[in-house]
């Protein structure tokens, strides 16, 4: 999953660039601090956090990229398990400034009806405003809702719901989890890769699959998750690239860091999941490389390659934490 950065990752960090003008360094890293302070705690549905322009361009230039990779890297292990298939149509639940919509355009090619909900005002202006960077989100459709249990969406093919559910009491995340299903072919949910969103991501996927769906990605299978409740947790990790406002506020020399979140991918029609899934980093030693695979039937298994397996022992060597594997021919 640590691909080169398509074309939309560098469009977006250039559209990004530009929105701390004027904004003083420290003013910047303080607002970001106190946001993400904001984002660890219990947030009522009805009060965005994100309450003015100076509060969201902050935020967007700190977290859109992290967001951008994550949901790309989903995205992209949804699109192998479904080759021959393309959104018609993108709605973005609780999308706020569009991380979402500029990872299915770097997914995707072509251009589709796209809807953003978020019930923050200053982030949807500022999405709109960062959208114009990038020609495939020109007619995107910018909207103001609440998203809760009074929600009610309109027909489309895909649906991703990206750092959301954290926000919402779990009445809500039932609702909108539902409405989703109700509303989409393809459902992606991604969350922060911490035990919490492990388990968040667990029971949005019960109820996907309660209401008809398959699961493309990350499981190779449809059936319960192998990991015992409270043992362990199901993340990956996309890399993204660090700002100066990055390096403000973490601290540190270091020009990247790795983004872990958790995420399910899900369709009403014919998925082609991966035989097995890295779940761990491989580990690779003197002649033999060490993977943690969950399989279909489902499991959780150590698998170890050895250079007697000739093109898949290279193939192990290189291959990364969340991928498929055996690798496509």
């Amino acid at each position: 999953m640590n691909a080169p950065a398509p074309p939309a990752a560098e469009t977006l960090r250039a559209a990004l660039a530009g929105l701390l003008d004027g904004l003083p360094p420290r003013q910047a890293a303080r607002a970001v601090e106190r946001l993400i302070a904001s984002y660890r705690g219990a947030t009522p549905t009805d009060a965005p956090i994100l309450r003015d322009r100076a509060d969201v361009a902050a935020y967007a230039a700190y977290r859109m990229p992290a967001t951008f990779e994550a949901v790309r890297s989903a995205l992209e292990a949804f699109a192998d398990a479904v080759p021959d298939w393309t959104p018609g149509g993108h709605l973005d639940l609780g999308g706020g400034t569009g991380a979402a919509a500029w990872a299915v355009t770097a997914t995707w090619d072509g251009e589709r009806p796209v809807t953003v909900l978020d019930w923050a005002e200053p982030a949807l202006a500022l999405g709109r405003e960062i959208a114009a960077a990038n020609p495939a989100l020109r007619d995107v459709q910018w909207q103001r809702s609440r998203i809760g249990a009074a929600l009610t969406l309109e027909s489309t093919d895909l649906v991703t719901v990206s750092y959301v559910l954290n926000e919402l009491t779990a009445p809500d995340r039932i609702a909108l989890v539902d409405a989703a299903a109700a509303a989409a072919r393809a459902v992606v949910i991604v969350e922060p890769g911490t035990p919490d969103g492990y388990a968040r991501v667990i029971e949005a996927r019960d109820r996907l699959i309660a209401a008809g769906f398959h699961i493309a990605a990350p499981c190779p299978h449809s059936a319960a998750c192998p990991i015992a409740p409270g043992t362990d947790w199901c993340h990956f990790s996309a890399r993204v690239s660090r700002s100066s406002l990055h390096r403000q506020v973490k601290g540190g020399s270091l020009p990247y860091e790795d983004e872990k979140f958790s995420y399910v991918a899900a369709a009403r029609f014919p998925v082609e999941p991966a035989p097995a899934r890295v779940v761990r980093k491989p580990q690779i030693r003197k002649g033999q490389v060490l993977l943690d695979l969950c399989e279909t039937e489902p499991s959780l298994n150590r698998t170890t390659v050895t250079k007697r397996h000739g093109d898949l022992y290279k193939a192990a060597r290189d291959a990364h934490w969340g991928d498929a594997w055996p690798p496509a021919p």
